[in-house]
């Protein structure tokens, strides 16, 4: 049992997971086409992380042409180049399938802003 788990900590990406539920990301997911490589960026709301360790997964939505796409990504996957954070959300749910019945503006998620810290000299 500890060789399997020896083997997959080599597999894990360092900040891997620097989201959470809510936040809009861009993930950078390499595409092998016969010889050619090529790096696709797919951008959309997180709705759902499952999966502990080296199987850890991360589902994403997004509206294309009118139409909700979801897509299910391996956080720890060698095609995967980067993970960006465009936006953080608010959100109070650690699932957010509710989305999927939503339309216009209520599918939308408010922004999180935070309060700048003051530091005092």
């Amino acid at each position: 049992m500890d060789i399997i788990r020896a083997v997959e900590a080599e597999q894990l990406k360092d900040n891997a997971e620097n989201f959470r539920v809510g936040d809009t990301i861009k993930v950078h997911f390499k595409i092998i086409e016969g010889k050619n490589e090529r790096i696709q960026i797919y951008e959309g709301l997180v709705i759902a992380i499952n999966n502990p360790g080296i199987n850890r997964t991360v589902t994403v939505r997004k509206i294309s042409y009118g139409v909700g796409v979801e897509r299910v990504f391996p956080i720890h996957s060698p095609k995967i180049q980067m993970i960006e954070v465009t936006r953080h959300g608010k959100v109070r749910r650690s699932k957010l399938y509710y989305i999927r019945d939503r339309v216009g503006k209520s599918a939308k998620v408010k922004e999180l802003i935070r309060k700048k810290t003051v530091t005092k000299a």
